[in-house]
């Protein structure tokens, strides 16, 4: 018997599996950090794939070829998802640094809990022959 077929083809994959905090966390990774949060997917390649939270740039050395598939948070999101929220936009009037705390961690908050009703089904991976749909499947 043999055991799953592997390739070193990112077009075998057909589905993604992501675990939401992760993706909630790139996200606002993205928003908080100059460093880059992505969704990594690490060959040999299978028809269902994890990915996982990873800050880009480095390792691509550490791998032979293929080299793992770096995914934008930003490109499991529908256009319907709400923005992050910025800090002027939770600034009191009169200014107090701790209720601008308070209300800011309180916008955060919210956002992390309705940005999950805005994730895509799928999503489009690159490949060397052009972008390669697949099914995205969410975790927790």
């Amino acid at each position: 018997m043999s055991g799953p077929r592997t390739s070193s083809d990112p077009t075998d994959i057909r589905s993604l599996a992501v675990t939401t905090d992760d993706l909630v966390t790139a996200l606002e990774a993205n928003q908080r950090s100059s460093q880059t949060a992505v969704l990594r997917v690490t060959p040999p390649f299978y028809g269902r794939m994890r990915a996982r939270i990873h800050l880009a740039g480095g390792e691509a050395s550490d791998y032979g070829e293929p080299s793992p598939l770096h995914l934008s948070p930003e490109n499991f999101l529908a256009e319907t998802a709400p923005p992050y929220p910025e800090t002027h936009e939770t600034r009191p009037e009169p200014y107090d640094v701790e209720t601008h705390h308070e209300r800011h961690t309180a916008a955060v908050s919210e956002w992390r809990t309705a940005v999950r009703d805005h994730l895509r089904d799928s999503i489009s991976i690159p490949t060397q022959s052009g972008a390669h749909e697949v099914a995205v499947k969410y975790l927790g």
